[in-house]
This record gives C-alpha cells, structure tokens and sequence, in this order.
C-alpha cells in the first residue's frame, strides 16, 4: 500500500544541474513537456488555454541565460501551469464561467508576476471549477479517465500527474490544492494563510483562500513557492523562511499527533489500510505517535473541531458577498447554483453572526497550538480515497477543510495507493513554520 510511484513523473528540480553544465536546455525541458501534452491532452483536458509562442520564446531566452551561467533564479527555465482564477497579463483568465469567456485582465497576478520575473516559462492555464468552487471542468484524472482529479484545481493537478508540466499552481479555500494533489499523484502544499501575495488571484474568502502549489516532487514545489516569496513578498508577512534552491534539510520529527476527525466515517477499508501502513512504518522509524486515545487534549481539541467544523463554509459564504452578489445581479443564472446558495446563505447572515464566526475560529487556532504543543506536526489523509468515479464530484473536503480553515500550513504528499490509484497523506503543522513542516515532509519523502 505504500511506495507509490508515478511512473509520469517529470521533474524541472532534477534537470537544473544539467542545464548549469549544458547537458540540457530548458527548451528541450519544454518541448519533452510539449510531447506529452500532445499524447495525453486529447483525454486529460487539463488546459483551457495554451501559449506556446511565448513559451518557447521564454524557454529559449532562459537557455541562453544558463549557457552564460547566469540564470535568473531558482525557476528559471520552469515550465508552470496557471490555474484559470490566477490572472495572467498575456493570456485570458476565464474562471470556467461563460459571463468571463475570453476575458484578459492585462496584468499578471503578484505570484505569476514574481514567477516571470524569475525567468519560468508560463506554458498555459488549466482548467478550474467554476471561480474555484461551482461546477465541474472536462478534466479527467491521468491515472483512469473515468474518474475525476479533484478540484478546484483541476486541471494544475491533471497536468502535474500526467507529466506535462513540473508544477503547477493551484488554490485552496477548503480542499482545492491537496485533494487533486492525492488523486493525481502529485505533491501538494498549501501554506499558512498569507505566507503568499494572492493579488490578482479571483477571490472567494478573504481569510481562507490560500495560494497552492502542485509539483512533481518536493524539490519542484520549494523551487516555485521560494520565488515567489523571495520575488514578491506577502503584505505584511515575513518572507518564507528557508526559501532556496534547496528543500530544508529533511528532519526526522519526533512526535506526530494522528488526528481522527469525521472523515474516518468515509474511507474504505483498501484506504485505511494504506493509513495504517504509513504510521506503522513512521513508527517503526522511532516517530512517536500520539492520538485522542492516549491525550485527553487531543481528544478534547477533534471534538470542538468536529462540532464547529462547518461554520468553515460560512465563512466563505460570508465573504463571497462581494463580488458575487454582483454577478448575480448582472448575469442571473450564467453564475452556478452553487454560487447562488451561498450568497443566499449570507444574505440571510448578521454582522453578529460573522463575528461569532471569527471568535470561534480564533478560539480554536489558540486551542490547536495548545494542544499540539512540542509536536512536529499532525498525521492525516490527503482525501478520503482515491479518486470517485465520475467527473462532476470532486470528491470530500473532510479532511482538508480543517487546516484551511485555521490557516495552517499542508502537504499532501503522494506517499501511499489505494485500489491501484495514488493516495495522499497529509502533514498538517503550526501557522508560520511552513519551511519546518517541509523539513518533515521531506524526511516522510525520503
């Protein structure tokens, strides 16, 4: 149930020693890229839009860079998939809703501007769900075409999967990044809330959308999140600690907590067996495993997040007001089902209501680094199974909802498989400590 492996892997990380030495080019990166778009689009439909003029422009002007031993910065030469909610200055950004077909912002989003800056090569964007949360795009899953990748971010975790691109951007407000990182065998990291710039990112909640990335490996991911730190900043917020063109130093942790929260009602027993397997071997390695069953504070801490846990959704709810209840009124029906409950929902929210909403949120932040204490960090699955049959669910947020609910930094990583498919598992850590948690998640990885 362990070991997984995914036989599509394509990894910019491991190729930037050989374009230091000339033994490889970011425009033959790109055009092995460009290949298995060509095999496999047809059927994954991970890209709404491609740009392959300016792509192979920005590859061959990075070749250059390399072959004069001065390239930009750790991602220079990366080919990066854009999810379709990230605005992008030479390409539309369409949000897979008809009132935006076609439309262009004309400026790129702080991350992607932070990206191009440092010499990546911004390949296409790929398909979202309806802004990041109504309904579903034509993307398949690259391992069994029949079910789905997850969403939101479905077409960043089909194309990473499937090996078209090293990495791709993602979002996450309550599952968007790390469920279709775990049904398509890929790393997936979701930061602390504001560790990144979401400027020119479409909004859903203001205090819970996060920026995602989706990559290949571990390497591929730090690469792309330490550039845009590094290259943009987040208001306000201290640059991501370790950033670099080398993971954090992989640190054995030792004590994880194994949390149990209502998603355990899901899985099936192929998935829990995987779990089970992945704690045995942690364990077995010397990593203390605690649990409710043996600390009362835990126990304590899986009730009030069980008992509050949907009051995530109305958050967002909440603060989707703007600018949904706009569209609506513009364009009526054109905006989802989905969309229009939860603005009905708000409208029918106080000021009071929202206020009590925060304070339990931040009750609980408190609650959870009280309890967690001394430990490295929190043991869970990345989804609750591999991926469902079919296209237009993409699958539960139970165990994802929690860390973007309070912020907390997350991995999913492609560690384990279920059915034949890939399975995440996720590591969960404290706000702020993004670059220890990856010194676990690279320990876990190795």
């Amino acid at each position: 149930m362990l070991d997984w492996i995914n036989p599509n892997q394509i990894s910019f990380d491991a190729c930037v020693e050989n374009f230091l030495h000339q033994r490889d080019t970011p425009r033959k990166f790109l055009e092995r890229c460009l290949e298995v778009i060509d095999k496999k689009e047809p059927k994954v439909k991970a890209f709404v839009y491609l740009n392959l003029p300016a792509a192979r422009r920005a590859a061959d002007q990075s070749t250059k860079r390399y072959r004069a031993g001065k390239p930009l910065s750790v991602v220079d030469g990366c080919p990066i998939a854009i999810k379709d909610i990230i605005s992008t200055q030479d390409m539309p950004t369409q949000m897979n809703n008809p009132v935006f077909k076609g439309w262009q912002s004309g400026q790129d989003a702080a991350c992607v501007a932070a990206l191009r800056q440092g010499g990546a090569v911004m390949l296409g964007k790929s398909v979202t769900t309806e802004f990041a949360i109504g309904y579903s795009g034509p993307t398949t899953n690259p391992f069994d075409a029949s079910r789905t990748p997850g969403g939101s971010s479905s077409g960043s975790a089909a194309a990473v999967g499937s090996g078209m691109v090293p990495v791709a951007l993602g979002t996450q407000t309550q599952a968007s990044t790390l469920r279709p990182a775990s049904y398509c065998g890929a790393v997936g990291y979701k930061s602390s809330w504001g560790q990144f710039h979401m400027g020119g990112i479409h909004p859903l909640s203001a205090t819970a959308d996060h920026l995602g990335i989706i990559g290949a490996t571990l390497g591929d991911v730090w690469r792309v999140a330490s550039q845009i730190s590094l290259g943009i900043g987040s208001p306000g917020q201290p640059f991501l600690r370790e950033a670099g063109a080398k993971l954090p130093a992989a640190r054995k942790p030792k004590k994880l907590v194994r949390l149990y929260t209502h998603g355990w009602g899901e899985i099936d027993p192929h998935t829990e067996e995987a779990f089970e397997s992945a704690v045995e071997v942690l364990a077995k390695r010397g990593v203390k495993i605690v649990s409710r069953h043996s600390h009362v504070g835990i126990a304590r801490l899986e009730e009030r997040l069980m008992q509050s846990v949907a009051q995530s959704l109305d958050i967002v709810a909440y603060e989707l007001r703007w600018p949904y209840q706009d569209y609506i009124a513009q364009h009526g029906k054109l905006i989802g089902e989905r969309l229009r409950g939860l603005v009905k929902k708000a409208q029918q929210m106080t000021p009071k209501d929202y206020e009590a909403l925060l304070q339990t949120r931040e009750t609980l932040r408190k609650l959870w680094a009280e309890v967690l204490g001394d430990a490295d960090g929190c043991l869970s699955l990345a989804a609750s199974g591999p991926a469902p049959r079919g296209l237009e669910y993409t699958g539960s947020r139970s165990f994802l909802v929690y860390a973007s609910w309070l912020g907390l930094p997350a991995f999913s990583l492609p560690v384990m498989q279920s059915q034949g498919l890939p399975l995440g598992l996720q590591l969960i850590g404290q706000p702020g400590v993004d670059a220890s948690l990856a010194a676990v998640a690279h320990w876990v990885m190795q």
